[in-house]
């Protein structure tokens, strides 16, 4: 009975906790762009790099908030499957191999909506709280 009631909690916490990731962050772009929605595998790819343009030809810019970020570790979690340590290494062994440097970081939800309303190519994540005003959200499917 106690295996069962354990394996019960875990279950409960495991699914909210899953929930909670996916719930506490959205993604936006500058209004000029064109994009509404946008898959998790896109994103992956745009974050770390391996897609630099976007659909009509304009470079991306993706901005990444600061690696202590709660923020940052629900989207790498939610978009790469790892976290913010394992995508750490992954830059961190790309620029020691010369094969490409990791996204801008910015140390605030408002300094992420700066830098992507300022770039039209921009692309970044903000807590899900937070007004996202002067720049679209998209919808992640």
């Amino acid at each position: 009975m106690k295996n069962l009631i354990t394996t019960l909690l875990a279950t409960i916490l495991i699914a909210f906790a899953t929930d909670a990731t996916a719930q506490s962050f959205k993604v936006i772009v500058n209004e000029a762009n064109a994009t509404e929605t946008i898959s998790k595998e896109e994103l992956s790819e745009i974050f770390l790099k391996t897609k630099v343009k976007w659909d009509d030809g304009s470079s991306i810019q993706p901005v990444d908030l600061n690696a202590q970020s709660e923020t940052r570790e629900a989207f790498s979690q939610e978009i790469h499957g790892r976290g913010v340590g394992a995508i750490r290494n992954h830059w961190q062994q790309a620029a020691f191999s010369g094969a490409g440097t990791a996204p801008l970081e910015r140390s605030s939800d408002a300094e992420v909506i700066d830098f992507v309303k300022a770039n039209p190519g921009g692309v970044g994540y903000i807590s899900e709280g937070t007004e996202a005003s002067g720049v679209k959200v998209l919808t992640i499917n």
